[in-house]
């Protein structure tokens, strides 16, 4: 498939030439004045070139991250949808090539790495493709749909030298790494209980609504909440085995029908999580609760104290057995000011890319694996076969 491309270099090629002009008329060198031209006009050799498969909402907000990474460049988009097409050109910095086929993208040349920004349901095929190849990968979320299609995924993996990493980026919220961090550090000793609730606003509207169908998406608990389940996983440093939910549709795309059918998407549930350690975890979901101040709010306890963070808030607070009490805690702003591009999640996706970046350029491996994808995923799965047969579900009975 021939690609296209938008060339964006004009205002270069102006540049140049009015560059080269003043330093005849100012007898200033050539090069102070082509300094000031933005690299990201034309990629500099030591950019890591990236393409974009799947430049939708959160395609553009991956482009929109990258132009604000150093040392990376938008070159290629692929997307059979035209108007996302569009979107990406208008968000991308400097000049794109663009594909209806993913494959032709990454046959082209254009790019030495990938963003997989596609419906969540096309992830396995489009990864077994792009693992096929030798392009550093970044794979939304969730890692694929369904448990097997993960395991397909990690097996095709197997040996590979491009670098994988799967977009859990909620670990990179501000202040979440500083609970986190807090909390590795051993400020709650050993961990009892981490409770996360997120009340938020129903999902968005996406190009074809694939979102509106669990076998689409995996379902809710897989779509949405692989995040939480991550962070589960991360901050106890412990094996999930166990899993027990209830959940259901209560409010939401009920009055909604696509080709004769009602979407089956969950907006509420609780979920218990049990890890090998002793410890639990809690998710409490709601999608019809926007009429909020804080979208999500963690807390970890332990033996020795409790931290918790508050977002969009921003706010951490910790407090230590023995030294404080209910209504007097430590509190703390947490923000950070490097951050170059806030974005939908609090600058997180900016710190993911950058991270990336790193591994790619250190050859170091990176934070978030193919097996943090595939346990995210699989507590999700774990959790809706939970809620449809009325039992609590081990991890081994999805894994």
């Amino acid at each position: 498939m021939v690609g296209r491309r938008v060339c964006r270099t004009s205002h270069l090629l102006y540049t140049i030439r009015y560059s080269a002009l003043a330093e005849k008329r100012s007898k200033v060198p050539f090069a102070t004045f082509i300094s000031v031209i933005s690299t990201k006009d034309f990629p500099r050799v030591s950019d890591i070139r990236y393409g974009i498969i799947g430049s939708g909402m959160m395609g553009v907000e991956h482009i929109l991250n990258l132009n604000a990474v150093d040392g990376t460049v938008v070159t290629a988009l692929a997307d059979p949808h035209e108007p996302s097409i569009a979107a990406g050109v208008e968000a991308a910095d400097g000049e794109v090539s663009t594909y209806s086929d993913y494959r032709a993208l990454l046959e082209s040349g254009d790019c030495d790495a990938v963003v997989i920004a596609s419906p969540n349901f096309t992830h396995v095929d489009v990864m077994l493709d792009v693992l096929d190849t030798d392009h550093h990968i970044l794979v939304e979320k969730p890692l694929c749909t369904t448990v097997p299609d993960c395991q397909k995924v990690l097996a095709a993996a197997e040996g590979r030298k491009a670098k994988t990493w799967v977009g859990l980026e909620y670990r990179y919220m501000p202040p979440v790494t500083a609970l986190i961090d807090e909390v590795h550090s051993g400020t709650v000793g050993t961990i009892h209980m981490v409770a996360i609730r997120e009340h938020r606003f129903p999902f968005l509207e996406k190009v074809g609504d694939w979102n509106r169908f669990s076998r689409k998406t995996g379902g809710t608990l897989v779509e949405k909440t692989c995040h939480y389940f991550d962070l589960m996983n991360h901050i106890t440093q412990a094996k999930p085995v166990r899993v027990y939910a209830s959940g259901g549709q209560s409010v939401n795309h009920l009055d909604e029908t696509y080709d004769g059918e009602t979407p089956d998407i969950l907006d509420n549930a609780f979920v218990i999580v049990d890890f090998d350690t002793g410890a639990r975890g809690l998710l409490d979901l709601n999608m019809f609760a926007e009429a909020t101040f804080n979208q999500e709010e963690l807390s970890v306890v332990g033996d020795k104290g409790k931290v918790e963070s508050l977002i969009p808030e921003h706010i951490m607070r910790i407090g230590r057995r023995g030294e404080h009490y209910i209504g007097d805690v430590e509190v703390r702003d947490v923000r950070d000011d490097s951050i170059g591009h806030v974005g939908f999640h609090h600058g997180s996706s900016f710190i993911e890319h950058s991270k990336l970046r790193d591994a790619i350029v250190n050859n170091t491996e990176p934070e978030v694996t193919l097996q943090d994808g595939l346990l995210s995923v699989a507590v999700g799965a774990a959790a809706h076969k939970s809620i449809d047969e009325g039992r609590a579900v081990t991890l081994d009975e999805v894994l």
